[in-house]
């Protein structure tokens, strides 16, 4: 079995469904989106 077939199938699983739902509250949250934002644009400013 595939890593990518491994992680499908743990994402459809009950706890990789508490998984996802708890990454998708901490995301909603306005300064974790402002710490996403800068580790994006650190990282952008990296490859160039």
């Amino acid at each position: 079995m595939s890593l990518m077939q491994r992680i499908s199938m743990f994402l459809r699983s009950p706890k990789g469904q508490q998984l996802v739902d708890r990454g998708r509250r901490e995301l909603a949250k306005p300064g974790n989106q402002q710490k996403l934002k800068g580790l994006a644009a650190r990282l952008s400013n990296r490859r160039r």
